[in-house]
């Protein structure tokens, strides 16, 4: 069963290369196209203040995460927890970058060796050519609830994006709601309970009337007086009874 971890982070700017760091990480994990229940979602001290611009996007204050680990402190947990699955991340050079940088800090490998990446976001402009693919844009495209999200948050936004990859890569069928798939013995009871035809009693055929045949004769005379022709007529013998 395939394991896939939809993603997304929030920082204290755009690059890394800044001495921009990641301050709240949130995952959701989905089995077999399924949410599994189990998520990872931490703060994150980034030992360095919070611009005001970005406070303004996700609402994360300096005084919230000052008392939170930092990031080497759970690097091993949530290691653990993506390493092997495909990672779904919207934007995924941005995350990317930033949990990378993170993890060559802390001493751990970088994702794309142990994880396989999926952008949503390459994904969506590949099938909307031209169109906004922003989140929100999709979750109106896909009718996804976002009422929530009046500000940016790490683990509220996986679990949206949770919702718009399953409708962008094939529809509902995964939700929870769904129904199962008949195993193939299902399928083959299924199919040997079903009414043999060839066993059927026959139809019953019922002969006309000679009033039935006299109307239908006179029906396609007015036919042939509409149209010029009638092939009834024609092929059978003018209409007349057997």
């Amino acid at each position: 069963m395939k394991r896939q971890i939809v993603l997304d982070t929030e920082t204290t700017g755009l690059d890394p290369r800044d001495g921009h760091r990641i301050i709240e990480i949130g995952c959701v994990e989905l089995m077999g196209r399924r949410r599994s229940g189990r998520v990872f979602h931490r703060y994150l001290n980034p030992d360095r203040a919070i611009p005001e611009d970005s406070t303004a996007i996700h609402g994360i204050t300096d005084a919230d995460v000052a008392e939170c680990p930092r990031f080497p402190e759970l690097a091993q947990e949530f290691f653990e927890f993506v390493d092997g699955a495909e990672l779904i991340i919207h934007n995924a050079p941005f995350d990317v970058g930033f949990l990378n940088a993170e993890l060559t800090e802390a001493g751990w490998p970088q994702l794309e060796d142990h994880c396989q990446i999926l952008d949503t976001l390459q994904e969506a402009r590949h099938r909307h050519p031209g169109q906004k693919n922003d989140l929100d844009s999709l979750c109106v495209r896909y009718e996804v609830d976002n009422r929530s999200r009046d500000k940016h948050g790490a683990l509220l936004d996986s679990e949206i994006l949770a919702d718009v990859y399953l409708a962008l890569s094939g529809g509902q069928e995964s939700l929870e709601l769904a129904a199962e798939e008949p195993s193939p013995a299902a399928a083959a009871e299924r199919l040997l309970a079903r009414e043999d035809v060839s066993q059927r009693e026959p139809l019953p055929v019922v002969e006309p009337t000679a009033e039935e045949w006299a109307a239908h004769r006179q029906f396609l005379e007015r036919i042939q007086e509409t149209s010029g022709g009638c092939l009834w007529l024609e092929r059978d013998g003018g209409g007349e009874a057997p």
